[in-house]
């Protein structure tokens, strides 16, 4: 077996097999991320050559959000009842199926079905459930780190595809601009299938961290979920004020960051006469301060209330979206807006699951965060739509961006709605 001679080699120089499993899963989320990414940067040129309306193109952007949130409450009963390699492999397939098939495309419901039903669906098998998994099988400790890294992956997808992305459109056109990502997924699908195991005890390793003289075992499973589960979990959590406020929350966060910035940020900068390549170098620095962000953001949950954090993120969000349009779309006005706003993208994520895991408990916190992250994706497809649907009535996207930065600044003043931690473990 490959995977085991490899987990060999590793352990002769101090290596867990566990590190080989993260970075795999950080490659399949990166890949995925930049998929979703890439449709940014093709609603102008799929504008020019077919004639479709930015409110009809947004419309199918908009339906792989709802479906990449909307499976990802399921996503963990697929891993567990057909284990990660599959899940994986089948995802980066349907992502890679989606792209090569697009660059035929002809008709507008070809980019429903391709990018809207496929891409979701795909995308969505990977989501930040992925990442949970991995971190609670293959690690007793550093978990946290672990999901901090996995987290900022899609950072780092926006930070690498996307400039290539732009400049493939400028000088060979739109279709070109798919195939590294293509090349990618094809890529990451077989270094999965090749080392990617369920378990430790598959390698004959004990998680990271645990005692490595215990005997390893296969795991025992105590209870089969269902397809129901993931439903009963809802209904329950439902039940408490806690889960509502912060889905609300996230939906706002979904409703600023994926819908609004990721999907039309390159199409805002045209509009003030700025070109692919350099919006696209905006968006990588944004996913650059991403990074450093979000994993700063999964130190700093470990230390402080997770309540003021959240309440600083969406208020300086709130504020760089109302900076935006009088930036005068400068360098250094775009710089400031890409510190500022790139910081905080998705470091709403640690304090988000740490509130969840501390109303919930840690035995649903992974199933109820997917629920709260289905929101955060509705959020995302009402700006994707809406914000183009004002762009082709308005010929401008100057209310979107007001109308989301007030949403950041209510969602940073609703938060506290939550009780303390203390005070809700109590």
């Amino acid at each position: 077996m490959l995977a085991q001679s490899l987990s060999i080699w590793l352990h002769r120089r101090g290596w867990h097999f566990s590190w080989m499993i993260v970075a795999i899963t950080f490659l399949t989320m990166l890949t995925s991320s930049a998929a979703l990414g890439l449709p940014g940067a093709l609603l102008q040129p799929l504008s020019r050559e077919f004639g479709w309306n930015t409110d009809q193109i947004s419309s199918a952007l908009a339906i792989r959000f709802i479906l990449f949130g909307l499976i990802g409450p399921f996503a963990a009963i697929l891993m567990e009842r057909f284990g990660l390699r599959k899940v994986i492999c089948i995802a980066l397939v349907l992502i890679a199926a989606c792209l090569i098939l697009s660059t035929q495309m002809t008709q507008l419901w070809h980019l429903f079905l391709l990018w809207g039903l496929v891409l979701g669906v795909g995308s969505g098998m990977t989501a930040l459930v992925l990442g949970a998994v991995v971190a609670n099988r293959w690690f007793d400790k550093r978990r946290g780190l672990v999901i901090g890294l996995l987290t900022a992956s899609s950072a780092t997808g926006q930070l690498i595809f996307l400039p290539l992305a732009a400049w493939l459109i400028e000088h060979y056109g739109w279709r070109m601009a798919v195939f590294p990502v293509f090349v990618s997924c094809a890529v990451v699908c077989c270094l999965a299938f090749l080392f990617i195991r369920n378990h430790p005890h598959e390698v004959a390793l004990t998680p990271y961290g645990s005692d490595p003289h215990i005997v390893p075992a296969a795991p025992t499973a105590t209870m089969r979920m269902t397809i129901w589960e993931p439903l009963r979990v809802l209904a329950e959590a439902s039940r408490n004020r806690t889960f509502w406020v912060l889905a609300g929350t996230f939906f706002i966060c979904g409703l600023s960051t994926s819908g609004l910035i990721q999907t039309h940020f390159i199409s805002l900068c045209g509009d003030y006469g700025l070109s692919a390549v350099p919006a696209a170098s905006v968006l990588a620095m944004m996913g650059a301060f991403d990074f450093v962000g979000t994993i700063l953001s999964g130190w700093l949950s470990d230390r402080y209330d997770n309540r003021k954090l959240l309440f600083w993120y969406y208020g300086l969000r709130g504020l760089s979206l109302f900076w935006l349009p009088h930036s005068e779309f400068t360098l250094y006005g775009l710089s400031l807006f890409a510190m500022f706003y790139g910081l905080d993208w998705i470091a709403t994520v640690p304090p988000t699951v740490r509130l969840t895991a501390t109303a919930f408990g840690k035995e649903r916190a992974g199933m109820v965060f997917g629920w709260i992250f289905a929101f955060h994706q509705l959020g995302s497809a009402v700006a994707a739509y809406g914000a183009g649907l004002t762009r082709t009535w308005l010929l401008t996207y100057n209310p979107a961006l007001y109308a989301a930065g007030g949403a950041c600044l209510l969602a940073a003043v609703a938060i506290f709605m939550i009780r303390k931690p203390q005070a809700a473990r109590a």
